[in-house]
């Protein structure tokens, strides 16, 4: 019982950092780098920001996994689970697919664009980012909407 609690308590503080994170990224920190830093700032500035962050998800991801398929085997297993935890599942895997493209495809174009100082190539890739993380975040909403309705459904 008491390794039941820990095991959803670390799943939920992983979810919250990961999906927090994301709400804190696309409605403060990158508005307000928009509204008061230049190009020459700005991008480097959110280059050095999601770099922090995104090191911080891939252990999110980490945790978050482990200790759902932890819950999930501790209830009986897949076949025993609420179509809720299956939707939740899912898309969790989707959010991780969009992160691994963000992670491993657009932010290295990112990163090479800031270090050579070219705003206009790295600017639409910054703005790439943030609409798969937009989408990403859509999709967290939705996972926390089953974590906490989906039963009653």
């Amino acid at each position: 019982m008491v390794l039941s609690a820990l095991v959803l308590t670390l799943h939920l503080l992983a979810a919250s950092f990961w999906v927090g994170g994301m709400a804190c990224m696309h409605f403060a920190v990158r508005p307000s780098a928009v509204t008061t830093l230049q190009p020459a700032q700005r991008l480097p500035f959110m280059t050095a920001a999601l770099g922090r962050f995104f090191a911080g998800v891939l252990w999110a991801i980490v945790v978050v996994l482990l200790t759902g398929l932890a819950l999930v085997l501790g209830r009986g297993g897949f076949a025993a689970a609420h179509w809720s935890v299956h939707a939740m599942f899912g898309l969790g895997l989707v959010m991780m697919a969009v992160f691994a493209v963000i992670r491993w495809a657009a932010y290295p174009r990112l990163q090479r664009s800031v270090a050579q100082g070219n705003w206009k190539a790295a600017a639409p890739v910054l703005d790439g980012i943030r609409r798969l993380v937009a989408f990403n975040l859509t999709l967290g909403v939705g996972v926390y909407f089953m974590a906490l309705v989906g039963r009653t459904l």
